[in-house]
Formats: C-alpha cells, sequence, structure tokens
C-alpha cells in the first residue's frame, strides 16, 4: 500500500491497540514508520491530557462520593494590576463534564481560554462573574475585595452549591468550603472559574482600553508595564486606576 494511503489510514487512530500499529511496525520503509512514530507521539499525549485531567477531578470526586451534588469552583482574576476591578468567577460542573482542556487560565493562551468559554457555558450546570471596582478596592483592600468579588459570584449561580473549592481564600459565606494552594491547577472546577474570570477581566479592560488609549490596557491588562508607567508619569492616573496601590499612590496630584 501507498505510503499515502497509509497516512489517511492512521488519521483515525486513537488507542496504541490499534491493529494498524501491529501491522505496519515492522514495515522497512522510512515513511511509514515516521507516520507510526507520530501517531504513537500523539496518542500518548493525549492520553497524558486525559490522565491529567481526571487528576483534576480529584477533589470534586472525593466531596460527590459523600453525596454533595452540586459543587462550586471559584477563583479570581485581578489581584495584582494597577487598574481595573478585581474579578472572580463561580462555576458548578457536572460529574459527566468532559473539556478535557480546560486547565489553569495562566497556562492556556488567549484564543485556548476564548475558544474554551462556549464549551465550558454549554457544559456548565450554572456559572456567574462577579466584579469589584478600582474604588472598592481603594476602600476595603484588595484582599477584601477578592473575598466580596467570590461571594458576589456564589450568590449570583443559579443553583445554590453545597460546597465549594476555592483558590486559597476563605469566603464569609456559610456554605464548607476546600480551599487549595493553586487550586486552579489542581480542580477542574477552579480551573473553569478562572478561564471565565479571565477572560471577562480581559475583555472589560480592552473596553477601558478604548476610553484611556495611552496605557495599554487591551495588552497589559492593568499590569505596570513599561508603557503603562510611562502613560502614568505624563497623563496621570485614571478613574479605574488603584489610588491605593504604588506607584498611582506616589504620583504627585
Amino acid at each position: 500500500m501507498k505510503i499515502t494511503e497509509i497516512a489517511k489510514q492512521f488519521k483515525r487512530v486513537n488507542d496504541l491497540s490499534d491493529p494498524l500499529f501491529l501491522l505496519y511496525k515492522n514495515d522497512s520503509r522510512k515513511g511509514v514508520q515516521a507516520i507510526v512514530r507520530k501517531v504513537s507521539n500523539r496518542i500518548m499525549k493525549n492520553n497524558e491530557k486525559i490522565t491529567a485531567f481526571h487528576e483534576r477531578f480529584r477533589y470534586e470526586n472525593t466531596i460527590w462520593e459523600k453525596g454533595v451534588t452540586y459543587i462550586a469552583g471559584v477563583d479570581e482574576v485581578g489581584r495584582g494590576p494597577l487598574a481595573g476591578p478585581v474579578v472572580s468567577g463561580a462555576v458548578i460542573i457536572p460529574k459527566d463534564f468532559d473539556v478535557i482542556t480546560v486547565n489553569d487560565s495562566k497556562k492556556l493562551s488567549d484564543q485556548q481560554r476564548r475558544d474554551l468559554i462556549p464549551l465550558i457555558k454549554q457544559e456548565a450546570l450554572s456559572y456567574n462573574c462577579a466584579e469589584i471596582s478600582s474604588q472598592v478596592i481603594d476602600e476595603v483592600n484588595i484582599y477584601e475585595a477578592t473575598k466580596i468579588a467570590m461571594k458576589q459570584a456564589i450568590e449570583g449561580l443559579s443553583i445554590t452549591p453545597e460546597h465549594i473549592i476555592v483558590d486559597a481564600m476563605s469566603i464569609d459565606i456559610e456554605i464548607p468550603q476546600t480551599k487549595l494552594i493553586k487550586g486552579d491547577s489542581k480542580s477542574i472546577s477552579v480551573a473553569a472559574a478562572s478561564i471565565i474570570a479571565k477572560v471577562t477581566r480581559d475583555d472589560l479592560m480592552i473596553k477601558y482600553s478604548q476610553k484611556y488609549s495611552e496605557y495599554g490596557f487591551e495588552k497589559n491588562d492593568g499590569y505596570g508595564t513599561k508603557q503603562h508607567l510611562i502613560a502614568l508619569q505624563k497623563f496621570g492616573a485614571t478613574p479605574i486606576h488603584r489610588k491605593s496601590f504604588a506607584p498611582v499612590k506616589n504620583l504627585k496630584s
């Protein structure tokens, strides 16, 4: 059989036990062996992703086994920037959630996150985002503002969760909580929440960049990049800047 025909056959192969591997593993043609190696590597990488995906279900599975039905993953985005709100996401996923590419939003590209949003929303039982403005951040501090955002994200869900998995915070709400350090890389529901929160905040900063074009918010998300700091010195702070954060608070009025 021609190598091109063999390549077509291997396109449908997704299992290392497929008979095609046995059929062609001893084929002397270099082109055939290259196809076998390429497909084998693809399958092994995909299997690794599936294994990692199931590992990120570990905390949810433990809680579900105790009879809990609705678990909300909660995460925030935007604690560190000099400008813009802090945004929290909350997501309740079903037991058969199968979007294996959901992971910590920081490990994904912008396009990967945006591609995942409709998939997460389609499969989630409920999801919600809440944002807390820079003015409130200045009034209560970023830690308290983050907790407020998380609480509001949970309270805005269409289903009241029976348990919460949260990324290294304690939320002032009467629902049992599991607190995980780096929860967005350990829990699939927290990862889903981190993606929704990240894309929501990114879109807000893009809108702000249209109003305050000098600061490059569409690229820096409000973080203190060189362009942002130069603009701060030249044009001063905008209404969305956090006046309690250095170097914003050190600007001469």
